[in-house]
């Protein structure tokens, strides 16, 4: 399953929290890891990078899955932000997004207070835009999804009925 959603947005602490009820594993984001290995941002030609660098961490760790593996973020989240910042996408990040699926795809509101980090997080603006773009984006691939609202403990009660639908459907 993916876990979507603008930065700081509580796709991270979504993602542990879920594989941790589901005694699973989970893939954290692998910008986070590249951002502070490497000291800076990344630029337009890092994004394939980051983005095959995630999927092929979502393959090994699939081998230790239960029932489920949680993906913090997608190649999907690399293509909104290559367009955002980089107006655009190069071939290889598309046609990976084009072929990375999920079973089930839940996204995280933008309704959790907004916490800068340094190098990776910009603004409570951006992260409005980038919410934004994710949903057309989401509605013009015609990906199924859904959107969680509030605290932690709120957002698990959102997301664990519409998890065991998914296993239950596999």
């Amino acid at each position: 399953m993916a876990i979507l959603g603008a930065e700081s947005s509580g796709k991270s602490t979504l993602a542990a929290a879920l594989a941790e009820r589901l005694d699973t594993v989970w893939v954290p984001e692998y910008l986070r890891e590249f951002v502070e290995k490497e000291g800076r941002v990344p630029v337009a030609a890092d994004q394939f990078l980051i983005a095959s660098t995630q999927v092929a961490r979502e393959r090994e760790a699939a081998g230790r899955a239960k029932r489920v593996l949680v993906c913090d973020t997608t190649p999907l989240m690399t293509v909104l932000y290559s367009r955002h910042y980089f107006d655009g996408e190069d071939v290889q990040l598309a046609a990976l997004a084009a072929a990375t699926r999920y079973d089930l795809t839940l996204v995280t509101a933008p309704d959790t207070p907004w916490v800068a980090d340094g190098l990776q997080r910009e603004s409570e603006a951006v992260r409005q835009q980038v919410y934004q773009l994710l949903l057309g984006e989401l509605a013009a691939r015609q990906i199924p999804h859904h959107i969680l609202h509030g605290t932690l403990a709120q957002r698990m009660a959102q997301a664990m009925p519409l998890i065991e639908r998914a296993i239950a459907n596999a």
